[in-house]
């Protein structure tokens, strides 16, 4: 049976005590919460309510995001990555995340690595100090600063920090990445979303066509998802759909669950093939 996790951002107009209640009934193991959602984290309640009220419903709280752009590292860049350390830790957060500059900026492969290995380098003594892990997350976009997976592994392992940077593998960015390898071994957590729209090329795909997985998905979901899981990743597979009509739904649990379902069910068709 999968792990399934949600992102904060896929129930976007509940509550922080709704978008918990949810997460309790679907049977998820764990949430992401956010910082970016246009109001105060936490919906303005105290962080001790909040982690009690996870406890109480059993889930984890998986991750914390997030600090962007973080690879223009600077004082005031340290200082939010210190201030999300400080709150994941005070939250029982099990990781914080990590965002790389999506403006176009600072994306030919020397700029890019440079970048990268800077700003990795300035995270690494403040998450030692407080032993937290960090989710570093390519995206994909042709004009993000930090698309490759690759890149990203190579960096952490040059600095010798894997027990402290984990990657996010994000089956949106893989497809307009391009795809590449897995890195079950280093990838902290899955993020999972569909695209159904027939008419839009993968290259000008948004994060507003991010929706809820079901058969006509066009970023092979269920097969990444099936590789991720041969390949020895055992973690969460978290939903994280960015598109206001998934936000609008009317009975946006109910349809939560019949992704689950779908994604379940095509994975044992897979598996007794």
């Amino acid at each position: 049976m999968l792990g399934f996790g949600l992102n904060q951002v896929t129930m976007a107009n509940a509550s922080i005590d709704e978008f918990i209640e949810s997460a309790a009934r679907l049977g998820m193991v764990g949430v992401e919460l956010r910082n970016d959602l246009g109001r105060p984290i936490f919906d303005g309640r105290s962080v001790e309510c909040v982690r009690q009220k996870l406890q109480d419903h059993g889930l984890r709280l998986l991750g914390l995001s997030q600090v962007y752009p973080f690879n223009r590292w600077t004082s005031d860049i340290a200082d939010g990555v210190r201030a999300l350390i400080d709150l994941a830790v005070e939250a029982g957060a099990e990781t914080i995340s990590l965002i790389p500059c999506n403006d176009g900026t600072g994306i030919d492969a020397a700029s890019r690595q440079n970048d990268l290995a800077n700003a990795l380098e300035g995270c690494l003594p403040l998450l030692e100090t407080a032993n937290m892990v960090a989710l570093v997350e390519p995206l994909g976009f042709t004009r993000s600063s930090l698309r490759s997976k690759v890149e990203l592994v190579a960096a952490i392992e040059t600095l010798g920090a894997d027990s402290y940077f984990r990657l996010v593998h994000d089956t949106f960015h893989h497809t307009l990445s391009g795809g590449g390898p897995f890195y079950p071994g280093q990838t902290g957590i899955v993020h999972i979303s569909g695209v159904n729209d027939a008419d839009v090329p993968v290259e000008q795909m948004e994060d507003d066509h991010r929706v809820l997985i079901d058969a006509n998905d066009r970023l092979g979901n269920v097969d990444q998802i099936m590789a991720l899981r041969d390949a020895g990743y055992k973690g969460a597979f978290s939903f994280e759909c960015f598109s206001p009509d998934i936000h609008r739904h009317p009975s946006l649990e109910d349809a939560i669950r019949t992704s689950m379902n779908f994604i379940s069910s095509q994975l044992q068709k897979e598996i007794a093939a």
